[in-house]
C-alpha cells in the first residue's frame, strides 16, 4: 500500500495524525499504543470532526500535562528505542527526530547528540511524530509520495523569538525538497510537519498511478481564506494496468534523463555508469551524435525511477563536464520478472523467470552470476549461458530457457 501526502496548504505534525486517523485509525488504539511509551496520565488525545471550506476533516488535538516541557534529542531517542513499539514503528520514528536533530545541530552549531528541542520536544510533537509512524504501520503503508512543499511567509513566535516563516528549522529540514512559495501570511509548515514528510517521502511528484482506497483529511488550526487548511492523504495500491488481454505486461511511468557532451575524456563513460547504476538506474545507454558545429558527441540516457531522479542528476553534475541535463516522465510496459535460482552442473545460478504476452515462461540467466562462473572455471561466457540454459530445459521442460545471443547483453531492461 502506498500514500500520497497532498500538501496543497503545507503539513503539521497534528495536520498528518488527523489525516491518517480520518483514513480509518481507531484514536482509542492509537492512545493505547502510545500509552506503552508514554504514561496514559500525561496525556490525551481529542479528534473532532470540522470543515474547511466545505470539506469534512479530523482535528487532532493532544492535551498534555507536562506544562511547555523541553527535552534532548538523546531523552527523545532513549523514549523511542526503549518503548515495546514494533521494531518499524521505531526505525520510523527515529529517523524523524533524527532530521529534526541534525537541522538543530546545524543552526546553532553544536553536535548533535547534544541538541535541545524546544517547541518539538514535548509529549505533543512526540505524540504527533510517533503516533504518525504508528498510524502508518496500522494501515499497512510501506511507501510514502508527497506533493512540492508550499511556504508561508511573515514571522513567527517561537522560544527564540520573532523568527521568518519559514522557520529556520524548517528550511533546514526541507533542504534537497522541492518547495514553493506563496502570499499567504503565516506559517504552512511547521518543523514537526517539515520533518514527517521529508522523511517518510520518497519522492515529491504528482499523484503516481495507483488504485485509490482510501482519502483522508487532516485539519490544521487556522481557517484560513484562500485555501481550505488541510492536509489531504490519498492512498491506494500501485497500479498493475495491462497492456494487452493476456493480463501480463504491466505499466509504470519512468523518468528518461538525457544531456549531450563533446568535450569529455571517455574513459569517464564507463565509470559513471557504474556509478549511475549504483544510485539507482534502470539503464544507462551512450549513443553518437552530432552536436554543434559539426562536433562529434555522445548523447548519455538514463532510465530510472522518480524517486531516484535527483540523485542521478546530481551524479551527472559532479562526473561529467555537462550544463544541463534534460528529464522527463515516460509511460513504459513491462514483462511480467520474478527472481529464481535454478540448480545446474555449476552450483545454484540466479536467472529471472519472465512470462511473455502469450503466457509462456522463459528462464534469462543473470550476467553476473555467469560472469562469476566463467571467470572462476576460464571457459567462455557463452558457454556457460548455453549450459545454464540446458539444464534448466531439463528441470523445467514446460518453460522455454533463453537460447539466443541476445541473453549476452550486461543489462537486460530492469
Amino acid at each position: 500500500m502506498q500514500a500520497y501526502f497532498d500538501c496543497f496548504s503545507g503539513i503539521s505534525g497534528d495536520m498528518s495524525l488527523g489525516a491518517l486517523i480520518d483514513l480509518g485509525v481507531a484514536p482509542d488504539w492509537l492512545k493505547e499504543r502510545l500509552g506503552t511509551m508514554i504514561p496514559l496520565s500525561e496525556f490525551d488525545i481529542t479528534v473532532t470532526g470540522v470543515e474547511r471550506n466545505g470539506i469534512r476533516a479530523s482535528r487532532v488535538s493532544v492535551q498534555t500535562r507536562e506544562g511547555n516541557t523541553s527535552r534532548n534529542y538523546i531523552d527523545i531517542q532513549a523514549m523511542i528505542k526503549n518503548s515495546p513499539l514494533p521494531e518499524a514503528v521505531k526505525s520510523t520514528g527515529l529517523q524523524i527526530f533524527e532530521r529534526l536533530a541534525v537541522a538543530e545541530a546545524h543552526i546553532h552549531n553544536c553536535p548533535v547528540d547534544r541538541v535541545h528541542f524546544h517547541e518539538v520536544g514535548g509529549i505533543d510533537a512526540i505524540v504527533d511524530i510517533v503516533g504518525t509512524a504508528l498510524c502508518l504501520d496500522y494501515l499497512g503503508i510501506s511507501k510514502v509520495i508527497a506533493s512540492r512543499i508550499p511556504l508561508g511567509k511573515g514571522f513567527v513566535e517561537c522560544s527564540h523569538g520573532k523568527l521568518p516563516v519559514p522557520a529556520p528549522a524548517t528550511l533546514a529540514i526541507l533542504e534537497g525538497v522541492p518547495v514553493y512559495g506563496t502570499d499567504i501570511p503565516f506559517e504552512l509548515v511547521t518543523p514537526t510537519g517539515a520533518a514527517i514528510v521529508a522523511t517518510l517521502a520518497k519522492g515529491f511528484e504528482a499523484v503516481p498511478d495507483m488504485t485509490i482506497t482510501g482519502i483522508g483529511y487532516g485539519a490544521g488550526m487556522r481557517d484560513n481564506e484562500e485555501r481550505p487548511n488541510l492536509l489531504r492523504i490519498i492512498t491506494g495500491r500501485e497500479s498493475k494496468t495491462t497492456a494487452d488481454s493476456s493480463g501480463v505486461a504491466q505499466q509504470d511511468c519512468i523518468s528518461v534523463l538525457e544531456t549531450c557532451i563533446d568535450d569529455m575524456s571517455p574513459e569517464i563513460s564507463g565509470y559513471l555508469a557504474e556509478r549511475l547504476f549504483a544510485d539507482g538506474a534502470l539503464d544507462v545507454c551512450w549513443m553518437p551524435v552530432y552536436m554543434k558545429k559539426n562536433r562529434p558527441g555522445t548523447m548519455l540516457q538514463v532510465l530510472c525511477r522518480n524517486d531516484t531522479r535527483d540523485a542521478l542528476i546530481e551524479r551527472i553534475f559532479s562526473e561529467t563536464t555537462t550544463l544541463g541535463i534534460r528529464y522527463h516522465d515516460m509511460n513504459r510496459c513491462v514483462l511480467e520478472r520474478e527472481p529464481f535460482e535454478v540448480n545446474t552442473r555449476y552450483g545454484v545460478v540466479a536467472v529471472k523467470r519472465v512470462k511473455d504476452p502469450a503466457g509462456h515462461i522463459r528462464l534469462v540467466p543473470e550476467y553476473e552470476s555467469c560472469r562469476k562462473i566463467a571467470l572462476k572455471r576460464n571457459i567462455p561466457l557463452r558457454v556457460v549461458y548455453e549450459t545454464i540454459s540446458a539444464d534448466a530445459d531439463r528441470k523445467f521442460p514446460g518453460e522455454r530457457p533463453l537460447l539466443d545471443g541476445s541473453q549476452l547483453r550486461q543489462s537486460i531492461i530492469t
